[in-house]
């Protein structure tokens, strides 16, 4: 049990190391803007979106365009983004009918706004993303070096209703110093939903957005794609903003249990490793044993953790008004790992998809 409690403050201590690599890391280096082409895929109305959108269109960047894309003429997001382009009329904004059916109907609509966007720089993300006004010339400007071949961006979650507060509270606790430390050991094939930008070039060689269309993980898949190419991905110093509306705790452990499933079925040895970031679990477990000290001393380390990581890199609220629940929050997240040891389904945009052992939809 001691030896326990020691690898997994070990591990709590490397992620605050990482999260102090990452806020003391250099500035991004200015570079010269190139133009260019941001793809929304949009299904529905999320909560804040004309607020979102409205940052992506508000952008101090000289030559961009934003294409929207949906597959249903009167999806409900359509009155929004008509408002967006009266309200932005020097910006190019198109919204685009998309008809490409593929398993991942996600992709499907990517691959109509790739055929249709003018410039070679891409940046992806998703519908309810909220950027700064520097968020495009950041983003793409580690793209001037040609050893980079995607730029990813960690995120923080808003919240109001509790099960998303609590999902909001995993990802600036657990989520984001777990993306630290995976570069310190030489991971960093991923790419995160929240900002992924490429070149064109790079794209159309793994096989364009087509080569991803079966997949779940397409933001995953896009990135470890494109790292195969020799390429470094890089995990940019941006941080933006999503807003979660799970609606019911239900609805939050699905959400949660499709996000673990994906990870076990795309990255099988991370997943069996995780049990090492379980602090709080193996804190309970040592003071059940006697081993009281140990188990103070993970627990203040998982906290410090937390903060460091909630707070100090991610500027999330929810770390700071929600810190004294990130115990019970890793028991949470211990309970939808179990789950996604079993099972090959997820529940996704209210439509439940089978996948195969590499995390494609069959």
């Amino acid at each position: 049990m001691i030896a326990i409690v020691v690898i997994a403050g070990c591990y709590q201590l490397l992620s605050i190391l990482a999260c102090l690599r990452w806020i003391f890391s250099p500035r991004d280096q200015p570079a010269a803007p190139v133009p260019v082409s941001v793809l929304k895929p949009i299904r529905g109305l999320d909560d804040e979106f004309l607020a979102a959108i409205r940052s992506q269109a508000a952008q101090d960047h000289p030559n961009f365009e934003i294409l929207f894309g949906i597959t249903d003429p009167a999806d409900s997001a359509r009155a929004e983004i008509e408002r967006l382009t009266a309200e932005f009329p020097r910006i190019s904004i198109r919204l685009l009918t998309c008809s490409t059916l593929a398993p991942n109907a996600k992709v499907g609509v990517l691959i109509d706004l790739a055929s249709a966007a003018r410039h070679s720089c891409l940046v992806v993300n998703d519908s309810d993303i909220t950027v700064e006004p520097d968020y495009l010339r950041r983003v793409t400007a580690p793209l001037s070096d040609p050893s980079i071949g995607l730029v990813t961006c960690l995120y923080r979650a808003e919240a109001s209703d509790w099960p998303s507060r609590w999902e909001a509270l995993g990802i600036a606790t657990d989520f984001a110093p777990s993306a630290l430390v995976a570069p310190m050991f030489g991971v960093s094939e991923f790419g995160l939903g929240s900002t992924l930008a490429f070149r064109r070039e790079d794209l159309a060689a793994i096989g364009g957005f087509a080569s991803l269309a079966d997949y779940i993980a397409d933001d995953y898949q896009l990135g470890a794609r494109i790292h195969k190419l020799g390429r470094r991905n890089l995990l940019s110093r941006v941080v933006v903003s999503t807003r979660l509306s799970a609606g019911s705790w239900g609805g939050a452990f699905k959400h949660q249990l499709r996000w673990a499933r994906t990870i076990r079925l795309s990255r099988l040895g991370g997943f069996l490793g995780l049990p090492v970031t379980f602090a709080t679990l193996w804190a309970v477990d040592a003071a059940i044993f006697g081993h009281w000290i140990g188990a103070l001393a993970l627990l203040g380390i998982r906290m410090l953790a937390a903060l460091t990581g909630g707070w100090f890199v991610l500027r999330s609220r929810a770390a700071l008004r929600d810190l004294w629940l990130v115990p019970l929050r890793d028991l949470w997240g211990v309970s939808v790992w179990v789950a996604a040891l079993f099972g090959d389904t997820v529940e996704w945009r209210g439509k439940r998809l089978r996948l195969d052992r590499q995390g494609r939809i069959v």
